[in-house]
This record gives C-alpha cells, sequence and structure tokens, in this order.
C-alpha cells in the first residue's frame, strides 16, 4: 500500500484562520445564502400572523403584540435588510451571468455596494413605511 504522507496534502480553502482569509466575493456569497434563509424565516411569521388574524382573536393579539413591539421591530428591520441584500444578491448574479463584472476588483466592489446598498434601501424603506 501506498504511504500516506499528512504533508503533501493541500490545505483546504475552508480552514479559517492563518491559512485562509475569506475575501469579500466569498463573505457576501455566504450572506446571500443566509439572508435567504433568514427571509424564509420572516415568511413564516408574516404567514403566521395572517394565520392567527383568519382563526383567533386571542392568538392574533398574541402574534401581533410581538410583531408590533420593539423586538418584533428589530426582527423586520433586520428582515428588510435581508430582503434588500438578497435581491441585490441575486441582480449581482444576474450580472455575471451576462458575463460583466467578473473582474476580482469589479466582483470585489459589488460584493462591498450590496452591504451598503441594503443598508440604504432598508433605511429608505423605514422612513416611507
Amino acid at each position: 500500500m501506498a504511504e500516506f504522507k499528512q504533508g503533501d496534502r493541500p490545505l483546504s480553502p475552508f480552514m479559517f484562520g492563518a491559512y485562509y482569509r475569506p475575501q469579500m466575493t466569498s463573505m457576501s456569497s455566504i450572506m446571500v445564502r443566509i439572508t435567504g434563509i433568514a427571509s424564509l424565516g420572516t415568511a413564516f411569521l408574516l404567514v403566521l400572523w395572517l394565520l392567527t388574524a383568519a382563526t383567533s382573536e386571542t392568538a392574533f393579539a398574541k402574534v401581533d403584540w410581538f410583531l408590533t413591539s420593539f423586538i418584533g421591530d428589530v426582527i423586520l428591520l433586520l428582515a428588510t435588510w435581508a430582503i434588500w441584500y438578497h435581491v441585490l444578491g441575486r441582480l449581482r448574479h444576474v450580472i455575471w451571468d451576462l458575463g460583466y463584472g467578473l473582474e476580482i476588483g469589479i466582483a470585489e466592489k459589488m460584493g462591498m455596494a450590496m452591504f451598503i446598498g441594503a443598508t440604504v434601501l432598508t433605511l429608505l424603506t423605514a422612513i416611507i413605511v
């Protein structure tokens, strides 16, 4: 059998710390996935709110109290940011699918623009709504 040599194996790119430095493109890609899952959780809360409104006045009062409390406002504000970020991430992928913005520098700027854009759009949404 062949001898196994630990030192000859490549290091995994998923080893954070001294071996791997996260890049803007990888972090923004991970955030798109996280915001997609968070949006699903938000949809669950809103469906729960609608179901309780249709079925029980006391259950609706409890869910409505939670969603209109300070904690509910924070959750909904973060959910708004997550939705905007996810939308901008999908838009970035459409741009990439068209063959634009694939250079490393431009891709990193687009990743930073997603964070800034989602924050600005969330603030505008909070002000308008």
